[in-house]
């Protein structure tokens, strides 16, 4: 067996990092998540003297930021406004390095259907789908599918917010009403029965890294919202227990999915594997992935040799923008350079 994954810790003078702004709250569906996870980023930073301070865009301007003289950002937002695009345009704009994904990575990876399409186009495994608009087009979708099971849920939202698995054609319906209630485009997925997994990507030295994999037993196998923040019910596996060839075949498609979609800094994917023919299926990506005590990333970083805390240190030495043009917040809001 090869020998588990070591990351050697951060060795960043704190102040060197300036003065950091932990943004968290929003107004997304998951702003509660995103306020346990900035919490908990906020006093992890802090404990190893980074001169970090809370920020809730939902209460105050962006534009706050240079005013009060910050100058990098980490992202606990989570949901719409924090990971898909929104914040990362407003802070290129800003020119404030933040951490994840930039602009089009962030959008294209919390738009489920986008994903998918680019994963199918470099050949990364996912399970059949159609993005319908009608409680008509999911009971179409359940046909056209032809699997007893399908998991239908919204396009653009995560934390498993608003998802059905449906068993029958009769509950489509009701399963399209309720994620509809959270975006207007809903996804019906094909079902796929066997473990389910979950792989942290981490860039170190410019480079995507796969963590070790954890392997998700939730009661009756329903990983819900309840099941993944509020309950101790659920057991994560980490090391995965899985044969070592099925752990490398995940970790070598994560890494293959992060830059299928132009990601950076770090991202979480989630995987099943077919109890019966053994294959991964890359379902989704997550690109400000939580980091409150229920959290996987902090978990699986762990093994591989990272505390929370040097972990919350590490993602913020990978804050970075899309594009770095001096000046240009300056010159297009007529504030003069420092």
């Amino acid at each position: 067996m090869n020998a588990p994954l070591q990351i050697a810790p951060p060795t960043v003078d704190p102040k060197s990092l300036g003065k950091v702004a932990v943004l968290f709250g929003g107004d997304s569906a998951e702003r509660e998540i995103s306020i346990m996870s900035g919490t908990g980023v906020l006093k992890a930073l802090q404990s190893q003297g980074v001169d970090a301070h809370a920020f809730d865009p939902s209460e105050r301007p962006l534009e706050d930021l240079r005013k009060e003289g910050f100058t990098r950002c980490f992202i606990a937002l989570h949901g719409r406004g924090g990971e898909d695009g929104t914040v990362q345009r407003e802070l290129e704009w800003l020119q404030l390095p933040y951490t994840g994904s930039g602009v089009k990575a962030s959008g294209q990876a919390m738009d489920k259907d986008v994903t998918k399409l680019m994963w199918r186009y470099k050949g990364v495994p996912t399970p059949a789908w159609r993005t319908v608009k009608s409680a008509a087009e999911c009971e179409e979708a359940f046909d056209y599918l032809e699997c007893s099971t399908i998991i239908v849920k919204p396009a653009r939202e995560g934390s498993s917010i608003g998802l059905t698995k449906v068993t029958d054609r009769s509950q489509c319906a009701a399963a399209y009403a309720l994620a509809a209630q959270h975006d207007d485009e809903v996804m019906c997925e094909e079902f796929i029965d066997g473990d389910e997994t979950t792989c942290p990507v981490l860039e170190i030295n410019g480079e995507p890294v796969a963590l070790p994999v954890i392997r998700i037993a939730a009661p009756d196998g329903n990983y819900d919202y309840q099941n993944k923040y509020f309950t101790d019910d659920t057991q994560y596996h980490c090391p995965s227990g899985l044969p070592e060839d099925e752990e490398e075949r995940i970790q070598k498609l994560v890494v293959k999915s992060f830059k299928a979609l132009g990601c950076r800094g770090w991202a979480r994917v989630d995987v099943m594997i077919d109890k019966v023919t053994r294959e991964p299926s890359l379902l989704e990506i997550n690109t400000a992935p939580g980091m409150t005590s229920h959290s996987l990333v902090p978990m699986s970083a762990r093994v591989a040799g990272l505390s929370y805390e040097q972990l919350c240190v590490h993602l913020l030495t990978t804050a970075a923008l899309d594009r770095e043009i001096p000046g240009m917040y300056e010159a297009m809001s007529g504030t003069p350079s420092a």
